[in-house]
């Protein structure tokens, strides 16, 4: 039944970081679209969920038509909407029909908001080894060429191909079997490569759906897809992308959003959230490529960390006079220990109450540094629900561990800690996983700026001087790492 994206729900005060806020509750979501500066998702049985920023969710979505599994791409200045009509054993059968129809919006306040009238691109009779539900569609950006997969467990995964001008079956063209012992599937392309993700396992039965996502890859769009160890999807291959985990299982309905360039999102639903009391929901964790091959990467949950420059592995820090730790050295200046000397004892961690006597008041200038385990090179993480979002997370502080320094932009772009974390925007940052597992960092806005920052991030202009930047996934200088010690 088909894909979609964002992370999962807070409904709640006591909402972990980890949850989307508002009402995330989706089954079978399209692609993630973005129109007009909101996105957009829709599922099964009609209808949708909204978001502002990527974080919060409410419904208010609208499709006509009911109906399964729809996905949405944006085509030009239009989008088009493929959905399954039947199938699925939806009534007790396997006779299903794909459609396609069309939109200037998907704003329906819009005056220009209007579905066409929906055409069958289709169908399956119920008594063949296939069932025409659950499409996805991949526009290749290689020959600007439409294709759409679709079918489920019931028999094999067909590939039609469309008219990109019309969202009509290419006149002439014949399906093609491609993939069996899967659904939900979705096509992308990468690197020279064409991935099938499908839907394996069970679903829609709740905290036991056993649904996870595999992936199979091709040179041609038309296959044969192959997993890690070589195996066809055709006959039952498939390499894991993401399956349960962090209470939420049933992941399924995969669909892929590209941020920027090196920073990408998978978003799908869980069939169960086991904190939101079972429901099924949108999800969105950050989209990996590891040897070529697309992972589902870890929601960032914040803690407290070095956080260390891909450039030359320095620390972020204070820039305050080092202040040495009075332990004599076992062993005497080479550090070896007599013979039958007593046995060892544990250093402590030099601590806040140590130094902080030493730093000045007022905001003090960051830079990198050798890490030390010091406390000017600790930062606390912490997510901030109250401050909105953006795709996968919440906005969070960083500051001085044991303290309120915050981490903070300044109007000309550059970064200080500033004594008292107030909540302002400068203050707020969005942190997200890039393709090759570094992170992105990014103030939520610029002071004397009025738009929220994409632009910018943390950047290590030089080995010992960071600064803010455009992003750049090409250099190093702009990645980081969050490492716990």
């Amino acid at each position: 039944m088909k894909r979609l994206h964002s992370i999962l729900a807070a409904l709640t005060l006591a909402t972990a970081a980890n949850a989307q806020i508002g009402a995330p509750f989706i089954h079978d979501p399209s692609t993630l679209a973005e129109c007009d500066g909101k996105w957009y998702t829709f599922g099964t049985g009609g209808g949708g969920i909204i978001s502002d920023d990527g974080w919060s969710w409410h419904s208010g979505a609208d499709r006509p038509g009911g109906g399964a599994a729809p996905d949405i791409i944006k085509i030009g200045d239009r989008y088009l909407c493929i959905y399954g009509a039947t199938g699925g054993g939806l009534g007790g059968g396997h006779s299903g029909r794909i459609l396609t129809m069309w939109n200037k919006t998907l704003d329906p306040k819009s005056p220009d908001f209007k579905w066409s009238t929906a055409v069958e691109v289709c169908a399956s009779d119920g008594m063949e080894d296939q069932d025409a539900i659950d499409p996805g569609v991949l526009l290749d950006p290689t020959t600007g060429r439409l294709w759409a997969s679709y079918g489920t467990y019931f028999g094999t995964i067909r590939l039609i191909e469309l008219d990109p001008k019309t969202g009509f079956r290419v006149s002439g063209n014949k399906e093609k079997d491609i993939a069996i012992d899967c659904e939900a599937t979705d096509l992308i392309y990468h690197n020279g490569w064409y991935y099938l993700l499908g839907t394996h396992g069970t679903c829609c039965d709740g905290v036991n759906s056993t649904y996870n996502i595999v992936a199979g890859r091709a040179h041609s769009v038309q296959g044969p897809y192959i997993d890690n160890v070589g195996r066809d999807m055709y006959h039952g291959g498939g390499k894991m992308v993401i399956a349960a985990g962090d209470r939420k299982t049933g992941a399924g309905h995969f669909g892929r959003t590209i941020i920027d360039e090196g920073i990408e999102v998978m978003s799908f639903h869980w069939e169960a959230d086991m904190d939101q009391g079972g429901s099924s929901v949108l999800a969105v964790r950050p989209l990996l490529w590891k040897n070529d091959w697309p992972v589902g990467g870890d929601q960032f949950k914040g803690g407290t960390f070095e956080i260390e420059s891909e450039r030359r592995g320095y620390a972020l820090e204070l820039a305050v006079d080092f202040v040495r730790m009075n332990v004599a050295r076992r062993g005497g200046f080479f550090g070896r220990p007599q013979q039958n000397a007593e046995p060892p004892k544990p250093i402590e961690n030099q601590t806040l109450d140590q130094v902080k006597g030493t730093w000045p008041e007022g905001d003090i200038p960051v830079r990198c540094g050798d890490y030390m385990f010091r406390p000017h090179q600790r930062w606390t993480v912490t997510p901030v629900n109250e401050a909105g979002g953006y795709l996968s997370n919440p906005y969070f502080k960083i500051t001085i561990e044991g303290t309120n320094r915050a981490l903070a932009a300044t109007a000309d772009k550059e970064l200080t800690a500033v004594a008292e974390y107030s909540g302002a925007d400068e203050q707020l940052w969005r942190i997200e996983q890039a393709v090759d597992g570094t992170f992105r960092i990014m103030p939520k806005r610029i002071p004397g700026e009025e738009a929220i920052n994409t632009r910018y991030c943390l950047y290590s202009i030089a080995d010992s001087t960071p600064t803010l930047a455009e992003w750049d996934f090409q250099s190093d200088n702009s990645k980081w790492n969050f490492r716990q010690h």
